[in-house]
């Protein structure tokens, strides 16, 4: 059975992905403890969430990414809506998959399914077994929705990504997985760029294309792919999907500090890095988008790129990101930049009721 997402990684030598969901919908009115999910059936709000991802579709995305993010029980009980899985994911399949459909090109739908929000066993009480079949059930009504890849997002222990890759393994769909790095170049739970190339070869079923989402920056996010391309296996096909910029607040909002001119040269340089799928997280935006496939269709490639040319292009590495890059930390000096950086990421922290990933 064909499928576009695979065959689109057949035939093409990089794929873009969307941008943000959630500060898009900021933007339209979302409101801060709301959950975004609920849109894909509200007569008054749906219709956003088709325009979004039509927005991207239209700046030349070949994936975006279901408004879906918090769409399993665990995170929906926080909004008494634990019961609709079904219904919500659904919803969010189908409005992408329309978005999709209006180009005339082939656009892949991803069914964007993030963190429970849970701590896993033995530390936590979400066993194994329930968090698989959490993930089964929200990957079963994107399925059905329209998806045609199943996107994974800012996981942060093993054992989570585990039950994820699983539980959406069982729908049938490629699965695709990214996790997010800090400014210590590894996950909330300790996981480095390494070490996640590493587990590809363990997880089943084994998914198609793996990488790296949200973090704190595009400087930082390249870094951690450069690892992660060491220790990937040959044909692996890596993920980029970078934060714009920093966070920082302005006039009582937050805002992202990447300009769409920095986010097509954090293309470029992802490419170089080893990514076949570019994209952009919080704060990135259709014109973000646009000018990341302009810079990418006028591109042909260069060569790996350094620590030096990455913190001269993006701005600066923390310490530890720098170190697990293969060099010596660059920029300000590490204890500076690693302390602003973790203030901007408790302040970005502020402005949302999920986690971070496509969401935001």
């Amino acid at each position: 059975m064909q499928n576009r997402f695979l065959d689109l990684l057949q035939t093409r030598p990089w794929l873009l992905a969307d941008g943000a969901t959630g500060t898009n919908l900021f933007a339209a009115g979302l409101m801060s403890g709301d959950a975004p999910e609920l849109w894909n059936v509200d007569p008054e709000n749906e219709d956003k969430i088709y325009t979004l991802n039509k927005s991207f579709v239209d700046a030349g995305s070949d994936i975006v990414l279901t408004n879906s993010f918090g769409g399993n029980r665990y995170r929906l009980k926080l909004h008494n809506a634990q019961d609709r899985v079904a219904e919500l994911n659904l919803a969010a399949a189908r409005l992408a998959r329309r978005a999709a459909d209006s180009a005339d090109r082939t656009v892949v739908v991803a069914g964007s399914i993030g963190p429970t929000g849970e701590i896993m066993e033995p530390v936590g009480s979400l066993s194994q077994e329930a968090a698989t079949q959490a993930f089964a059930e929200q990957a079963a009504a994107l399925a059905e929705g329209g998806a045609d890849v199943l996107w994974i997002e800012t996981i942060s222990s093993v054992e989570e990504l585990s039950a994820a890759v699983e539980g959406a393994g069982r729908s049938g769909l490629p699965v695709v997985c990214t996790l997010s790095f800090d400014t210590n170049g590894r996950t909330m739970m300790g996981v480095t760029p390494a070490a996640v190339a590493q587990l590809m070869a363990t997880l089943s079923p084994r998914p198609a294309a793996y990488g790296a989402n949200c973090g704190t920056g595009a400087s930082e996010l390249v870094t951690a792919l450069l690892s992660m391309k060491e220790a990937a296996a040959p044909d692996d096909v890596l993920i980029a999907k970078s934060n714009c910029g920093i966070p920082r607040y302005e006039d009582g909002q937050i805002v992202y500090s990447g300009t769409p001119e920095l986010m097509a040269d954090y293309a470029r340089l992802a490419l170089d890095a080893g990514a076949r799928i570019i994209g952009g997280c919080c704060g990135t935006t259709p014109e973000h988008v646009r000018a990341m496939r302009a810079s990418l269709e006028s591109y042909s490639g260069g060569d790996k790129p350094s620590l030096e040319a990455i913190v001269s292009r993006l701005g600066e590495i923390s310490a530890g990101s720098a170190a697990l890059g293969g060099g010596k930390p660059l920029g300000e000096r590490p204890e500076r930049g690693g302390r602003r950086r973790r203030e901007n990421r408790r302040s970005a922290a502020t402005q949302t009721p999920d986690d971070g990933g496509s969401a935001f």
